[in-house]
């Protein structure tokens, strides 16, 4: 198995795309950059729609879809994967919990000359995979040291899918377990989001921003030390 892909997969695909399904505000009276951009963050990463349906003129349903379709984004890799139904079941769920538990808090927009707004926002990164990757890693090395002996006494070697399922098990067990102790965060730090009016008569946050803010509210350090 490769180790990096096995270790490090779930953690790559939790970010959420969350920008290309958040859509336009439409401003009719006073823009309130602010009040857009937590509205934006709410019902992509907590799928909390109310303020969001209300400044963006979006159903209920619409508003809904935005966090599903963010989770979709998430388990696609877990779909090319072809693992258990049961199993991919869990770890949407686990992902969703995880979402909605981010750690943002947003600032006050300040206007350009231009018309377009910066909003700060105060992340404080999600520490679950840092903090149990030493974890994961024992339970995988006893994982192949069990599978190792069962071989050397006659037992038949496991398909690499069945190898890679078991992985996927442990791997779930340790993050849920983890998960139901209570996240840690690390220290807050500051992201900058460009809010720029569009051709429509609407506001938008930059995509660049917005992946620069999905990367920081979950930390992949011992991962990306691999």
């Amino acid at each position: 198995m490769k180790k990096k892909k096995q270790y490090g997969i779930i953690a790559l695909v939790l970010i959420l795309a969350v920008a290309i399904a958040a859509g336009y505000y439409f401003y009719i009276n006073r823009f309130d950059a602010s009040a857009y951009v937590k509205a934006v963050l709410d019902v992509s990463y907590k799928n909390e729609i109310q303020e969001y349906v209300e400044l963006t003129d979006t159903s209920e349903k619409e508003a809904k879809q935005i966090f599903e379709n963010n989770l979709n984004v998430t388990m696609e890799e877990f779909d090319s994967l072809e693992l258990p139904d049961e199993l991919s079941g869990k770890y949407r769920e686990l992902f969703e919990n995880i979402a909605k538990k981010v750690s943002y808090t947003v600032g006050e927009g300040v206007k350009d000359e231009d018309g377009n707004y910066t909003v700060e926002v105060m992340v404080k990164p999600i520490t679950l995979f840092d903090d149990t990757y030493d974890t994961f890693q024992e339970k995988a090395k006893d994982y192949a040291e069990q599978i190792s002996n069962n071989v050397m006494g006659g037992a038949e070697i496991p398909t690499d899918e069945q190898m890679q399922n078991d992985v996927y098990q442990i791997y779930y067990e340790v993050l849920k377990s983890a998960c139901d102790g209570g996240l840690k965060y690390g220290e807050a730090e500051k992201v900058t989001l460009h809010v720029v009016k569009t051709e429509e008569k609407g506001y938008e946050i930059q995509d660049k921003d917005m992946q620069i803010l999905d990367s920081a509210l979950i930390s992949e350090k011992e991962l990306a030390t691999e």
